[in-house]
């Protein structure tokens, strides 16, 4: 100080009491936007403008800065630009050219303390160590329980080195008084260890006591302004408003870089905007989302270059699911935050959310941050990387990186951003920097409380300084930068007030508070700090300049980019750069990267945010402009002059908006017209909306900083918050120094020399309008962004969501489709595999089929494939030469005749050689070809060597042709060919006999087919096929030589016509001499007995019967005895026919059946004269069949019959013809239809309207109660039809297992409930119900193949809101592949399809024949397919899980009903008897297990161990339930029964035991209901009849102990072959007969190889019959009491005859057993006796098949 000169001194003590004055105005009136007008240099500025403030001409009339401007590099003292003077080219306002010549009286320093001065020197190195001095001589004096002036506590850049600030806020003193306190010394500031207060809550929540839902999160904006929704509840305003593009294009577009009229900066503009992400969050879409789309108009840039969509997407607002039902309940959308200002901003709105906040990124362990701070990243600069337990932060895909987006399908991760308590904080690095801001604040007011009370732990502190964070973020939002915004100071505070609503309110929201877009620059400055020259050219980002349209959603970009290398560019340089920078003018007009070019989504990457206020204040219902204002007590607008008068907006506009809006100021959107009352800021309906929000916020709030009754702060501590200004926490938590920023950087410094001097030259300087006292003010700040040097805005462009899914998807059903194909290719190639395997089998014995033929004939046997016809498959077949009967045989593998080829009356023989092949084709005159394939061409010489040799044998020629095999298939006369030929032949010849009138078929035949038909002869062959025989029977022989008048060997036409005539017209004589001429060989006109018993054998032979000749003797005898010719041993015509003369009606009816010959009812009746009617035959039936004199069958009176129909002697039943009602006839066979099937009628129309009205109830629900769903809204009618498909489909797949319930349904057989559910009809419904199933499979998948389309096609944040069980990272974009193969619903979706394919090909009727295996192994994937569908349904994809809902009542039932079978179906049970019976089948008599009840007819599962342990077969038991052990009769006739049968063949196991057996049952069926009938009938054909034994044997046990029983008589009906087939079966009969002593069971036979007696062929076998019966009271055939007839039964006669014989019998049963055939005929007649049934007993038929 000695050394320092006297004038030098002076002019340091004036300048730091200048500087003394100046920075205690600064901190007394923070507050005050007023801040220099009282400053030396007030009096310079221009007079006050008291009525309108200054136009912007007065603001344009001064030269602007140019673009010849570039900003400095290093630090310079220069002070101004050379090509721009300072005192014209940068001014706003008046000059005020006194600033100039004064400007370098007083200069912050370039450094803030000694001990850094040496780091960043100043030209003037001694001033500046005379302002420190002068500065530590303050301090010495300083008071240090008042706020610290900056010089005293900004210590260094360092923000560690700036603590005196922190500790006068909590602790209320600084510098060594708060040292001595926390020495423990006497101390002056004390903070005392209270018990802690009431803190702030996070989400709203109980801060009104009395309404505690009053500010909290997630619920309703207020609405104050009425609704003015379209309809009322919910459809947006303003459907007759202009397009809100045009509006923005016509009213807010212009030319841009104008500055704020009254100094408003950057910093206040990005400021606000964190002032409103702190209070208000209501821009999260609806879910499901709602479109409310802006059609484009014609022109637009968005038309005529990218995206060139029509339509602007735009989602309307998310909103409470409880509203929008009717007008007193109208739509109201939700604020997501709280209203409050209580650190959402930096804390977030619940717990957990801050609790994330404090949690350390690094570590797996949960641990937070220490010292109650918020967790870092670093060292503490920047809030923690949302890496490790991930926020769910906002991450729209940013527009600048578009290109990066549709290369690689996905956007950026989520993990760039940093934590923060906004979920959209991370929108720019603007509103970025504001959030680390408070962040670092918080840290720094947390260390120093941890500093004063180290006693407390990490959550107390974190509370205290959180309590701290949000007072000071009250008070600056409030007193301090809303008053500034706003133009206007809020009332005085008077205290919390519980009945103030503080909820944003809708206009606030939709339009009020976004006035700050007309503020928003196109970009921000970056710059350095003063002591590094204050220069704007940083090397660590690529502009000087941050553009505001590309840093959407990468903000973190500039602030983390490199200063150097050892320090980022950080938040500073940016504040530095919005400090003082000014906002845009206040007027109408908004930056392009607002007004078109605002973020938007991948589809729609740049929208117009000005379009997008307008829609969103119709979103949400709001009525127009000058309605609000009235609501507010302002005065209507009724001139657009208005928008002139009060404004300063460009009159040009209003013509623009009078022919938009039709020239009505009624429906003016209330954004337009709140931004059009635009002059110095806000307009008066803006400001009174804002105003009124802000202070209901504050005096709503029970926590307000100010509030001394809530405990949170002393009266002492309000004072110290309120001394806080926004500078003293920037300056706090950030490196800048003294002089880097103004005191006030909400508004353009009006001192320069606030600023550091090296950032002198770089600003202008100008006038700015100061709002309050409507003065102009000196104002300097940065030069306006040059478009020149700023980068261009990122053009529109758009994204298809299905780019990257079309191989997916393709591949997807592609290959669902592939292997559906293959699953089929597959059954069928198993099947030919499994065919080839017989084929290879029967290969293998070929030789020994050669060798066994050899032995039989001379000639060599050939195996060859015979070609059937063009349209069959060929055969196996053995090929032979037989020159003694001049034939060329094929036989079977087995050596029977399948067909010849007669050569006998032919000259010669063709054959045609095939060239390349292996093939030749026979053709003979009168024969159909034979194409054969031999095994190899050597064969092939060998059969053409032997052909010629018995060609020489038999003396006929040979024309042999060569020929290639296309040409010979073509050629080939096949089968069908002459089958088609002969049948014409039929149709004439029958015409010619019978007097049909044929002329249609002549008529259409040309004159060579005429020719042909004329010509055709028959062969033998084909003469024995006509009659249905065998061609080497003896009757066909003497048949066929009887016609054959000219013995050329074969049937001519005339011949064939001339014997029909004796069968059609002539009498029974000259049919019998006919007969008796086929037998008289010689011609003699008589025959001998022996020619007679020729004759029987013959006839026998013709039905492969076999009787003693011993028997037939005696038949004979007792015939010839009878008629009176015993003692003569020939017999003559007379004779003969006096022999058949009981017969002779009989005969007279004979007649051959011909195939082909027309039925009598379709001959004219001339050809029916002769014979008996139709009514006159059924009259006969009972005679026919059953009730012939003497017959031993049904006697005249049958036990049960009814008394009155019993037959007299001698007598026929009395023939009933009843008349009705023509339209009860109609309706009759429905009824008896009805009647008849009504259970399962029933049960399957419920069933059915059941399942289909589950499925229009899902469909009514998804298309119209959730019309606006979102999937409603994307798929249409796609969701509606796939979800009601897949609940029917649950429901069918569920229900289906009841069905499989075997052991309940057959306990429920027994109880009342057989009465009303069918049982027996489980089969049928199981396979009704699984085509249902199969049906709406189909349909969902089919549903869902277009479902997956439009899916694929949605955005991501849709399918995120739409599917929100189904996770994908916000980067990510989801496509088909995800949806189909990534989540659980997909995939298991995909495989049931398989599964469901796999069960539905192979459970086909070719598949259950062929691959019983494959068929039981696919059905038994069914635990696979529940099990996929209730995983397919925890995915939740479109609704919550349904399936169980269906499912869990018949899965228990089935899982106890399978417990059951798994318990008893494993136990081994052993096999005492087998035996292997005729026509290959196997009867196995097994032990009956312990507690095995049964009854007759029911069937049980067996498995042979020595098989497959797992392989059950159904069969039905033959032995009856009194029986002690049990038995089966399996035919072999697949190749499990086939091993079965080779498996128990005493010859292989010689002396090994029987294997054993696995046994599961019994189950029920519908024939074990036999005894609940008065009358039941049983017809069994085939293996069918092995139900029947077990039912006949308990009959006759039942009859013989008198058990008591509802049935009274039994018919049973056995349709075989031959009796032969069954002689076990024969056996069962007889010992019924032998111990049925009370005639219960009436017993007929029907044997189908027999034909009809009326055939004159069996005619004598007939006759021979019914006298064996007479004599023997037993069948000749069969030698059973029980009557044997020919042919198959006449099911219709049978029925009607039985009505009368039980006509008071209400119900008759009818129980059939056997082939599809057999039981369908039975099916057949019972309806139709029913149909026709008026009174009588009504037929119910149970049926089986096998």
């Amino acid at each position: 100080m000695a050394s320092t000169h006297p004038a030098a001194m002076l002019c340091i003590i004036i300048a730091a009491c200048t500087t003394s004055v100046v920075l205690a105005d600064t901190t007394r009136g923070t507050s005050n936007p007023n801040l220099f007008l009282d400053s030396p240099h007030s009096s310079d500025s221009p007079p006050s403008y008291t009525t309108k403030p200054p136009s912007d001409s007065v603001l344009n009339s001064q030269p602007r800065f140019t673009s010849t401007f570039r900003p400095y590099t290093r630090p310079s003292i220069r002070r101004n630009p050379p090509s721009a003077p300072r005192n014209s080219s940068h001014s706003i306002g008046p000059s005020n050219t006194t600033l100039n010549s004064r400007r370098n009286s007083f200069s912050f320093p370039n450094s803030s303390s000694p001990s850094n001065s040496s780091e960043h020197t100043h030209s003037n190195s001694s001033s500046t160590a005379n302002v420190t001095t002068a500065s530590d001589e303050r301090s010495s004096q300083a008071n240090y329980t008042v706020k610290p002036q900056p010089e005293h506590w900004i210590a260094g850049v360092n923000p560690q080195k700036k603590k005196d600030l922190l500790r006068w806020l909590v602790d209320g003193c600084w510098g060594k008084y708060w040292t001595e306190n926390k020495l423990g010394n006497t101390g002056r500031c004390s903070v005392a260890d209270e018990k802690p207060p009431e803190y702030p809550g996070f989400d709203g929540w109980y801060n009104n006591i009395a309404h505690p839902e009053l500010g909290a999160v997630d619920t309703p904006l207020l609405r104050h302004v009425p609704v003015s929704y379209e309809d009322g509840v919910y459809k947006p305003s303003g459907g007759k408003r202009p397009n809100p593009l045009d509006l923005s294009e016509a009213l807010m577009e212009g030319n841009i870089s104008s500055m704020s009229k009254t100094g408003r900066t950057a910093f206040m503009v990005f400021f606000g905007q964190q002032v409103v992400e702190e209070i208000l969050d209501a821009q999260r879409p609806a879910c499901p989302p709602e479109y409310f789309n802006i059609p484009i108009p014609k022109g637009h840039p968005y038309r005529l270059t990218a995206p060139r969509h029509s339509e602007m997407p735009f989602l309307r607002t998310r909103y409470d699911m409880r509203s929008g039902y009717s007008p007193n309940n109208p739509r109201q959308q939700l604020n997501e935050i709280t209203p409050y200002i209580d650190g959402g901003l930096v804390y977030g709105t619940s717990k957990a959310w801050s609790d994330l906040l404090r949690r350390e990124v690094d570590g797996s362990d949960w641990k937070l941050a220490p010292d109650g701070r918020l967790a870092s990243t670093a060292d503490g600069l920047f809030p923690a990387y949302n890496i490790k337990n991930q926020l769910p932060l906002a991450n729209p895909p940013p527009p600048f990186y578009h290109d990066r987006f549709i290369e690689n399908h996905e956007t950026l991760p989520v993990s760039r951003f940093f934590k923060l308590g906004n979920p959209r904080g991370n929108e720019n690095a603007f509103l970025l920097s504001f959030g680390i801001l408070w962040f670092r604040w918080h840290n720094a007011i947390a260390a120093q409380i941890h500093d004063s009370m180290p006693s407390w732990d990490s959550e107390r502190v974190f509370s205290e300084a959180r309590k701290w964070v949000i007072a000071t973020q009250q008070h600056i939002i409030v007193n301090d930068w809303l008053p500034q915004f706003l133009g206007e100071k809020l009332p005085k505070y008077e205290g919390y007030d519980p009945h103030v609503d503080p909820q944003i309110e809708q206009p606030f929201q939709s339009a009020a508070m976004r006035f700050g877009h007309t503020l928003v620059p196109k970009g921000v400055y970056l710059r350095d700090y003063g002591r590094n020259g204050c220069s704007n050219n940083l090397k660590g980002w690529k502009s000087s300049f941050v553009r505001t349209c590309n840093i959407y959603w990468r903000p973190q970009e500039p602030i983390l980019s490199n200063y150097s290398s050892n320090e980022f560019m950080d938040i500073d340089r940016l504040l530095m750069g919005m400090a003082l920078q000014l906002a845009e003018h206040e007027d109408n007009r908004i930056v392009e990267d607002l007004r078109g070019r605002v973020f938007g989504p991948l589809e729609f990457s740049r929208r117009d945010l000005m379009a997008l206020n307008i829609q969103r204040a119709r979103d949400h219902g709001l009525p127009d402009y000058n309605t609000i204002r009235q609501f507010y007590g302002l005065k209507k607008v009724t001139s657009f002059d208005f928008f002139i008068e009060n404004t300063t907006i460009d009159e040009k506009i209003i013509p623009k908006m009078k022919k938009l809006y039709n020239n009505s100021l009624d429906d003016i959107d209330l954004w337009v017209g709140g931004l059009l009352e635009t002059s110095n800021g806000p307009g008066e309906l803006f400001r009174k909306i804002i105003s009124n929000q802000f202070r209901r916020i504050r005096d709503g709030d029970r926590f307000w900083y100010a509030n001394l009754n809530n405990g949170l702060f002393t009266k002492e501590e309000v004072r110290r918050i309120e001394k806080i200004t926004i500078y003293d926490i920037v300056m706090t938590v950030t490196k800048m120094g003294l002089g880097d920023i103004q005191l006030n950087p909400f508004m353009a410094p009006e001192n320069e020399n606030e600023l550091h001097s090296s950032c002198h030259d770089q600003l202008n300087n100008g006038q700015c309008w100061n709002v309050s006292s409507e003065k102009w003010r000196t104002c300097f700040y940065l030069p306006p962004i040059d478009d020149s040097l700023i980068e261009k805005c990122k053009q529109p462009q758009t994204y298809d969501y299905f780019w990257g899914s079309e191989t997916a998807f393709a591949m997807t059903y592609t290959g669902l489709g592939i292997i559906i194909v293959g699953l089929i290719t597959l059954l069928i190639l198993m099947i030919n595999w499994k065919e080839q395997l017989e084929s290879k089998k029967q290969l293998k014995i070929s030789g020994r089929v050669r060798e066994s033929f050899s032995d039989l004939e001379a000639n060599t046997p050939f195996s060859v494939e015979e070609w059937i016809g063009r349209k069959e498959p060929s055969r196996r077949v053995v090929l032979m030469l037989n020159s003694a009967k001049k034939q060329v045989q094929i036989l079977s593998q087995k050596g029977s005749l399948l067909r010849f080829m007669d050569v006998a009356h032919s000259s010669h023989l063709e054959i045609f050689v095939v060239n390349g092949s292996p093939h030749i084709m026979l053709r003979v005159s009168h024969e159909y070809d034979l194409v054969v394939k031999f095994d190899s061409e050597f064969q092939r010489e060998n059969f053409l060597q032997l052909l010629d040799i018995f060609a020489d044998e038999i003396k006929i020629s040979l024309q042999r042709v060569s020929i290639r095999l296309k040409a010979a298939l073509h050629l080939a006369v096949t089968r069908a060919d002459r089958q088609k030929r002969l049948e014409m032949f039929f149709r004439v010849v029958f015409s010619q006999a019978f007097n049909i009138d044929s002329s249609e078929e002549i008529l259409n035949l040309d004159s060579t087919e005429a020719r042909e038909v004329i010509y055709t002869e028959l062969t033998v062959s084909e003469f024995a096929d006509a009659l249905s025989m065998k061609p080497e029977s003896e009757f066909v022989y003497k048949m066929f030589a009887l016609v054959d008048k000219d013995k050329n060997g074969y049937i001519s036409f005339r011949e064939f016509v001339d014997i029909l005539i004796i069968f059609a017209k002539g009498t029974a004589d000259e049919k019998a001499k006919l007969m008796f001429d086929m037998y008289d060989i010689n011609g003699l006109g008589r025959l001998t007995r022996e020619d007679f018993m020729n004759m029987i054998k013959s006839l026998m032979d013709t039905v492969n019967a076999e009787l003693e000749e011993e028997q037939i003797q005696n038949v004979i005898y007792s015939m010839m005895l009878s008629a009176g010719l015993s003692d003569k041993e020939a017999l003559d015509i007379e004779d003969f026919q006096k022999l058949l003369v009981d017969y002779k009606d009989n005969i007279g009816y004979a007649g051959l059946s011909f195939a082909g010959l027309p039925p009598q009812s379709q001959m004219p009746m001339q050809a029916q004269t002769r014979r008996m009617s139709s009514i006159e035959m059924a009259h006969m039936t009972i005679k026919s069949m059953y009730r012939e004199d003497n017959e031993t069958d049904i006697s005249i009176k049958e036990p049960g019959a009814d008394e009155s129909t019993q037959e007299k002697p001698g007598h026929s039943p009395p023939l009933r013809v009843t008349t009705v009602n023509q339209t009860a006839k109609t309706c009759l066979p429905l009824k008896r239809f009805v009647e008849i099937h009504a259970r399962i009628i029933f049960w399957t129309v419920l069933f059915t309207l059941t399942l289909l009205g589950i499925f229009a109830e899902r469909f009514y629900y998804y298309s119209i109660e959730r019309e606006h769903a979102g999937l409603r809204a994307i798929t249409g009618y796609g969701v509606p039809v796939t979800r009601g498909a897949a609940s029917a489909m649950m429901f069918a797949y569920s229900t289906i297992l009841l069905t499989m319930c075997r052991n309940t349904i057959t306990h429920l057989r027994e109880t009342f409930l057989v009465e009303y559910i069918p049982f027996d009809s489980a089969i049928f419904l199981h396979k009704y119900i699984a085509l249902w199933a199969f049906f709406f499979t189909a349909l969902h998948i089919l549903g869902h193949s277009f479902n997956f389309y439009h899916i694929a096609t949605q955005t991501s944040d849709d399918l995120t809101c739409l599917f929100r069980n189904f996770f994908h990272a916000t980067h990510q974009i989801p496509k088909f592949h995800y949806w189909c193969w990534e989540t659980i619903t997909g995939l298991t979706g995909v495989l049931l399809t398989v599964v469901v394919a796999i069960m539905g090909i192979f459970s086909v009727p070719l598949a259950r024949e062929k691959l019983y295996s494959a068929f039981w192994m696919a059905h038994s994937l069914h635990p696979l397919l529940f099990i996929l569908m209730i995983l397919h349904g925890i995915g939740r994809l479109v609704q919550e899980p349904y399936f169980h809902y269906f499912f869990l009542v018949p899965c228990i039932l089935f899982t106890l009903d399978r417990i059951v079978t798994f318990r008893r179906k494993k136990v081994e049970i052993p096999v005492l008897k087998a035996e292997l019976l005729p026509s290959n089948v196997t009867m196995l008599e097994f032990k009956r297990p312990t507690n095995f009840e049964y009854r007759s007819g029911q069937w049980v599962r067996i498995a042979c161990p020595a098989i497959s342990e797992s392989e059950f077969h159904p069969f039905t038991l033959s032995s009856a339930p009194h029986e002690p052990n049990l038995t089966v009769h399996i035919r072999a006739i697949g190749p499990w029964t086939v091993l079965l049968r080779q498996i128990y063949d005493p010859d292989i196991l010689r002396t090994q035991h029987l294997p054993k057996i696995y046994l599961d049952g019994p189950y029920g069926a519908g024939h074990q209901d036999w005894y609940q009938f008065e009358v039941s009938v049983l017809i069994g054909g085939g293996i069918g009849v092995t139900p029947f034994a077990s039912i006949l044997k308990d009959i006759v046990f039942r009859s013989n102990v008198k058990l008591q029983t509802v049935c009274k008589k039994v018919y049973f009906l056995w349709i075989t072959r031959t009796q032969k087939q069954f002689e076990w079966f024969v056996d069962i009969i007889k010992d019924l007969e032998a111990i049925d002593k009370t005639n219960t069971v009436s017993v007929h036979i029907f044997v189908t190889q027999f034909y009809h007696k009326f055939d004159l062929r069996t005619i004598l076998l007939y006759i021979c019959e019914r006298h064996f019966q007479r004599v023997c009271s037993r069948s000749l055939f069969t030698g059973l009491m029980a009557v044997t007839h020919f042919g198959r039964p006449n099911f219709e006669e049978f029925f009607a005859s039985l009505q009368e014989l039980h006509s008071k019998t209400g119900t008759v049963g009818v129980f059939s057993c056997g082939s599809p055939l057999l039981t369908t005929a039975v099916d057949k007649a019972c309806l139709l006796i029913n149909k026709n049934t008026v009174t009588g007993p009504i037929l119910r038929h149970h049926t089986k098949n096998f």
